[in-house]
């Protein structure tokens, strides 16, 4: 029986997937490889540690019932943002319904959040800076997060969100100059 390496390369993992004796083991790779880029980019989007947690579980589920329909148009890694992505959008859909909170009163709950969440381990400049970026909205908020925490080039946000170049930069550009506002107002 073939066995997959320790250090595997996307290629890999979709060989194994698609080789019934290597299912599990290839999923458990894919896991172990992407689960804490996801959690941190899924974290970033909804704030708490369990909603994460929620997301994160529900994204592998999706990427597991789907990874039949990857058809390597994009990279793998690509595909799993998207996924990300759109789980946390439809999570963030969901909690607003449930609450119907203001946008004042998201941001104040999410910045009141952070100050108490036993789970957030920065200092106070960087609480700052996840309560101004909570005062996106939520579109701004991937961008931004994606090209500034996760350092993701505009082409391979654009492949996430399905957005031009062009406009990311400039979704990107607003975000900054409201993030610096904010910080500015707030210090």
């Amino acid at each position: 029986m073939q066995t997959i390496k320790h250090t595997i390369s996307d290629e890999d993992i979709i060989l194994g997937l698609q080789k019934v004796d290597l299912q599990n083991e290839a999923f458990q790779q894919l896991m172990t490889k992407y689960q804490e880029r996801l959690y941190a980019h899924i974290r970033r989007m909804v704030h708490e540690h369990y909603d994460a947690d929620d997301v994160l579980q529900n994204t592998f589920i999706k990427v597991y019932r789907g990874i039949g329909n990857f058809k390597g148009e994009s990279g793998l890694y690509t595909w799993l943002y998207r996924i990300a992505t759109n789980e946390c959008l439809t999570f963030l859909k969901k909690k607003k319904k449930r609450n119907s909170m203001s946008i004042h009163n998201e941001n104040t709950h999410v910045a009141q959040q952070l100050k108490a969440d036993t789970w957030f381990d920065g200092n106070e400049a960087q609480r700052l800076l996840k309560a101004a970026i909570a005062t996106l909205p939520h579109k701004q908020q991937l961008v931004f997060n994606m090209r500034y925490y996760d350092e993701m080039t505009y082409k391979n946000i654009s492949d996430v969100l399905g957005t031009s170049v062009g406009a990311l930069k400039a979704s990107y550009h607003h975000a900054a100059k409201k993030i610096e506002g904010f910080i500015r107002n707030n210090q």
